[in-house]
């Protein structure tokens, strides 16, 4: 297990006073690992965990060629410069094998789903299809240039193959992985278990819930946004309320931690110039570094262990806490999870107005992204201060303005972290 010192050594220009987010992401890459436990749940149970193994499919999806419509099933080589007419001879169904064999000049009846009778490798949809009934039977007529062979066809297997691995190990499972294990037939999973987070807020101003006001005192929000985020995230969560500046209160709170969970986050205690009780006690027992990040909100923030748990501080301010949370935990705890590296993706969209902006830090400010004449567009949310948490729900994004970056035009491209998904 690396220590604090040993990562350090290993990035190109720490520096813990004047750190960039991009190093903060590396440095946490090297110092989280995976859990490894494992665990078999059923598919309701399985929202959101992550995959231990490969998911090897015990079948073929589809297990035969199936018509993609409703419509009639033929022969494609048939098809040719001049209209053609064919006999309909039977119908197939959806959920059983029509038996009849097809001749040339004959076609099959097929809805959608329906096994492609044998010989046969094209649908013409029923509504591009000329149908006449006579004496003789019913029969169709197919415009020329209408067509290609295979047209319409599923392909046995097309979308997974019997023996090859459906969802890979580290694959976070969502509603769409969950139906297409349920397809092929797969009632159980085996996944890693669940990790374990237990999170205090700090402070004496510092109000829980039920409380009676008192001056110079604020509710505290932290405990309530962390928590749905972790909830989220699919992590179980140990709440361990709001802890007073009180060394033997702080201690305790710390030590069940790690006995009890595989990483502990704290908000507030980590800033310059507040009371150092937080500090001192992180510092008393665990490896933990303080860092000020060159960052906008959010610029103070603790790492380390206690223990064998990581550890998090994240600034008091609610806006800060939810920016450093997404921004550096979020990604670092499903690491955590074992689900594989996905960079989380960043959307385009103009500036509706202009941001002032100075190179050398990251600064991430809450947007409102809209569509117009099919173009993604971003606005700010107004007020920027890191205490004003109801431009979180007003925005629907954070704005990400990079640390080389400078000032932003109206009509500006810049890039939005969407909160879909996360928040």
């Amino acid at each position: 297990m690396n220590t604090l010192d040993h990562i350090a050594a290993q990035l190109q220009g720490y520096d813990p006073q004047a750190l960039s987010a991009s190093a903060v992401n590396e440095f946490l890459a090297h110092l989280v690992v995976p859990v490894q436990e494992t665990e078999s749940v059923d598919m309701f149970a399985a929202l959101g965990r992550v995959l231990s193994d490969d998911v090897i499919s015990p079948v073929s999806v589809p297990p035969h060629d199936n018509s993609a419509m409703d419509g009639y099933a033929f022969a494609g080589a048939q098809l040719g410069a001049s209209a053609l007419r064919l006999n309909v001879v039977g119908t197939a169904l959806a959920g059983k094998a029509w038996q009849g064999q097809v001749k040339p000049g004959e076609c099959v009846r097929i809805m959608t789903g329906a096994i492609m009778p044998a010989g046969l490798d094209t649908v013409v949809p029923q509504e591009l299809a000329k149908v006449e009934v006579e004496v003789e039977g019913e029969h169709i007529t197919i415009p020329p240039g209408l067509l290609s062979a295979g047209d319409n066809r599923r392909l046995a297997g097309e979308d997974v193959h019997a023996g090859r691995a459906a969802l890979q190990k580290g694959e976070r499972l969502m509603p769409a992985a969950l139906g297409l294990m349920a397809s092929l037939g797969i009632p159980r999973v085996q996944v890693l278990r669940r990790l374990k987070v237990a999170y205090f807020s700090t402070g004496d101003e510092i109000l829980s819930l039920g409380e009676a006001p008192r001056e110079g005192a604020v509710f505290d929000s932290n405990r309530y946004t962390v928590f749905g985020l972790l909830t989220r995230l699919g992590c179980e969560v140990i709440d361990l309320g709001v802890v007073k500046d009180q060394p033997a209160l702080l201690k305790a709170a710390f030590e069940r931690g790690a006995r009890e969970a595989d990483a502990i986050i704290t908000s507030g205690g980590v800033s310059v110039g507040e009371a150092d009780f937080t500090k001192t006690m992180m510092k008393e027992l665990g490896d933990v570094a303080f860092w000020r990040i060159a960052m906008r909100p959010g610029r103070p923030m603790a790492v380390g262990r206690i223990g064998k748990s990581v550890l998090f501080g994240l600034p008091g301010n609610p806006v800060a806490v939810m920016v450093t949370f997404l921004a550096f935990v979020r990604p670092a705890l499903l690491q955590m999870m074992g689900a594989r590296a996905k960079p989380l993706p960043l959307l385009k969209a103009r500036s509706t107005e202009a941001i002032r902006k100075k190179p050398g830090r990251t600064e991430y400010q809450r947007g409102t992204v809209s569509t117009v004449d099919g173009q993604l567009q971003v606005c700010t949310t107004g007020n920027q201060g890191s205490g004003v948490l109801s431009s979180m729900v007003q925005g629907n994004g954070l704005i990400v303005l990079h640390h080389h970056q400078g000032n932003v035009a109206v009509g500006d491209e810049v890039d939005v972290m969407m909160f879909e998904g996360m928040v």
